[in-house]
């Protein structure tokens, strides 16, 4: 996201997260930070650090679920060398290098139990141990954690630590999606444009049509300030005419008429329901009578599932799940074979 547009926008909501984030910076305890994917987390944390009495100490950020679940408490905490297979030397973790700073844990929720319960620890007593080693390491850190997870709700189904929980969330800053701050919209995308034009050298910023505000305002922006960021900057950069007013949108990149359909050929792990299920529908003759109908359906299903198969009777039965001398005796009962 564009750092600078974390102070863009008047919506009440918006403004409240961002006054809640700039009088919690000033205090040495953990600030727990919620929002959807794209609404500024990693933003409020750079500004509960550069606005604290560390802002001249390290910012480390670790993104706890982009690691693997076997590397993520050698992220946090370091080893030694030969802790583990790959270990060739010692190195610091993310608690060491952010000593006299501030760590930023993204996707908190995704921890393991394991690295859960070693983090309680590094928090409640201020001191870590690389893997492969005994000797605790003192290291003075704040953190700052974020995540789009409800935690309360992970505690309650015994997937995250009420007592980590409690330590983290001295301060709770809940950042709004961009559908409730509709008084931003505009102003966040006429934001993006005009860095956009002058990122290609235009002239001047001639705004946006009444067709382009119109779409900007219709949708309900599901990726946050990230998604309205590339919307706007996809439609500056396909537009033709500086001078004029941008009057498209396009909001789905993917959206094509050459885009290849959903494949709706029968998996490996679904042979026979897929091979059912993808039968096209064709008009069928009317029937009254029940055993008449399931009769039709039937000889219906088998001339499809063949024609697909290119009339080869072992490929139709496996694809219909029947063994070779089931579909023969369907195919005679139909007058389909001789």
């Amino acid at each position: 996201m564009e750092r600078g547009a974390q102070f863009v926008g008047e919506s009440g909501a918006f403004l409240d997260a961002v006054e809640m984030a700039s009088r919690a910076a000033a205090l040495d305890r953990p600030v727990l930070v919620i929002g959807e994917r794209g609404t500024g987390k990693e933003l409020i944390a750079e500004r509960l650090h550069r606005l604290s009495q560390r802002w001249e100490g390290p910012l480390i950020t670790l993104n706890c679920a982009a690691l693997p679940e076997t590397l993520i408490e050698a992220e946090l905490f370091g080893h030694e060398a030969g802790a583990f297979t790959g270990a060739t030397r010692a190195r610091a973790g993310a608690f060491e290098e952010a000593d006299g700073g501030t760590l930023f844990l993204d996707e908190l929720a995704t921890l393991s139990a394991a690295a859960q319960e070693r983090l309680l620890r590094a928090v409640e007593y201020g001191e870590v141990s690389r893997i492969g080693s005994n000797k605790p390491l003192r290291v003075d850190v704040r953190i700052v954690a974020a995540t789009n997870e409800n935690l309360p709700s992970l505690v309650d189904r015994n997937r995250f630590r009420a007592d980590l929980l409690d330590r983290l969330s001295f301060e709770v800053v809940t950042l709004p999606p961009l559908r409730v701050r509709e008084s931003d919209i505009l102003i966040l995308a006429d934001y993006f444009g005009r860095r956009m034009a002058a990122e290609l050298d235009w002239a001047e910023w001639p705004g946006f049509g009444d067709n382009s505000t119109k779409i900007l305002m219709a949708h309900d922006w599901p990726g946050n300030v990230r998604e309205l960021r590339n919307a706007v900057e996809r439609a500056v950069y396909r537009w033709d005419r500086p001078s004029d007013p941008v009057d498209t949108i396009q909001l789905d990149p993917f959206d094509s008429p050459w885009q290849m359909p959903p494949s709706t050929a029968a998996s490996d792990e679904q042979p026979a329901q897929a091979a059912v299920q993808t039968v096209p529908q064709t008009a069928k003759p009317v029937v009254t009578d029940f055993k008449a109908a399931v009769e039709v359906y039937e000889k219906e299903i088998l001339e499809n599932a063949l024609e697909r198969a290119r009339y080869n009777q072992r490929q139709t039965a496996k694809a219909l799940g029947l063994s070779y001398d089931q579909l023969r005796h369907a195919l005679k009962r139909h007058d389909m074979i001789g």
